[in-house]
């Protein structure tokens, strides 16, 4: 799992965390607040493949018994078995999805108990999750970097705010409204050319007034508009337009036009340039896979237009595919692929974004680059857990999702 690995080197060292215990709801019937869902429609086309159910039962079993431990823990078994609050919030979205409320509620207790951010007196910090855990120098296991991760804090808020609805629990909503007052806080930037979704602490990502690292991939308008919903304090909306802005203004910068794994804004004028390090850099590649899902979700649940309009973006990459009957992994600024391998993660995501602009290809891609590599439960081998995660989230029919799920 390569996402977070590159920006270690700009976050600052957290403490240990300590026990304490989330109490969970029981469950009991109860009713929760409902808003009308905003949006015209939820059906991106007419077309759906038909993936056997059994596939995302399967899957989730096997990924569920080789990735997550009986506590609730789920382990990256590529990266020194070390957990992520990535890996924890892709756990919650899938739990909630196939209906798997045990598993939910192991991983959320887990999470809460073991990824507290602290500050130096020991008291709880925030109700964010530190983004590192895993073996210590000293032999020990904690926390190994206590600066939170904005994607995994935003994928388990929207899981929360699912599992509300799909068990009828409002104190799962009672916890996502909590975390998102320092969601906003610790990693929203108020600027004169609008507020933008940091990928972690201003600290890290700002280390000049003119200089803000952002990551597109962490860019998820849907879950905004849902956040909006059940956060009316605060301005989730202006988020929605700083990402699609950001996201349009970066498409000059790639000779082929796709998005990159970093970008660097001028937060005073809103441009947007490369960035100027190696550490994280502005190519296609493992990172940038994910805008493709994130934007397609927002074009299958809320019909936006920018979604849309920004998944026209694709061409150049149904034109390699018209071409070679292949994509490569990464490919650099220029538009030269920088690697001659593919990447089951990327046609996972390129699947649910065909899916809306074009269905064939996404039949295409299914049968060619993920059925085949997809054995007893597993993508590409039982030791991808980044394969795994994205395979089942790119290929799961979310426009099936209920309606009321969006009434938070």
């Amino acid at each position: 799992m390569p996402i977070l690995q590159r920006f270690t080197v700009l976050l600052l060292i957290g403490g240990l965390v300590s026990g304490c215990v989330l109490e969970l709801p029981d469950n009991a019937n109860q009713g929760g607040r409902t808003d009308s869902r905003t949006a015209a429609g939820s059906n991106p086309s007419s077309f759906t493949i038909e993936l056997n159910n059994e596939l995302f039962q399967q899957s989730w079993w096997a990924y569920r018994d080789r990735f997550i431990q009986g506590d609730g823990r789920v382990i990256d078994r590529e990266a020194e078995d070390r957990s992520t609050s990535e890996g924890q919030a892709y756990a919650l979205l899938r739990a909630v999805w196939i209906d798997d409320r045990d598993t939910f509620d192991r991983v959320l207790q887990w999470s809460e108990t073991n990824l507290q951010r602290r500050n130096l007196d020991g008291s709880r910090s925030d109700l964010l999750w530190a983004w590192k855990w895993g073996k210590q120098p000293d032999g020990n296991w904690g926390l190994i970097d206590g600066n939170f991760a904005s994607d995994g804090d935003i994928d388990a808020i929207t899981a929360l705010i699912f599992a509300a609805q799909r068990w009828n629990h409002p104190p799962y909503l009672d916890l996502a409204r909590q975390k998102l007052k320092d969601l906003w806080r610790l990693s929203t930037l108020a600027s004169p050319s609008g507020r933008y979704l940091l990928p972690g602490p201003q600290t890290a990502f700002q280390p000049q007034p003119d200089r803000v690292y952002l990551n597109p991939s962490y860019f998820a308008p849907y879950a905004f508009r849902l956040f909006a919903q059940i956060d009316s304090e605060r301005d989730w909306r202006s988020v929605i337009d700083s990402s699609y802005r950001v996201l349009q203004a970066a498409i000059p910068l790639s000779a082929s036009g796709l998005p990159s794994d970093w970008l660097m804004l001028n937060p005073t004028t809103g441009t947007v340039a490369p960035t100027p390090t190696d550490k994280l850099p502005s190519r296609y590649g493992f990172d940038a896979y994910r805008v493709w899902w994130r934007v397609a979700l927002d074009a299958a649940w809320f019909n936006e237009p920018r979604a849309q309009q920004y998944l026209q973006q694709l061409r150049p990459l149904q034109q390699q595919w018209q071409t070679n009957q292949a994509i490569p992994a990464q490919i650099d600024l220029t538009g030269k692929p920088m690697v001659d391998y593919e990447s089951t993660a990327q046609y996972a995501m390129l699947y649910a974004a065909f899916r809306v602009t074009d269905p064939a290809l996404a039949e295409a891609i299914y049968q060619q680059k993920l059925l085949p590599v997809y054995r007893n439960g597993f993508w590409d081998n039982e030791s991808a857990y980044y394969v795994q995660n994205l395979s089942w989230l790119g290929l799961f029919p979310v426009e099936t999702l209920p309606d009321d799920w969006f009434r938070a």
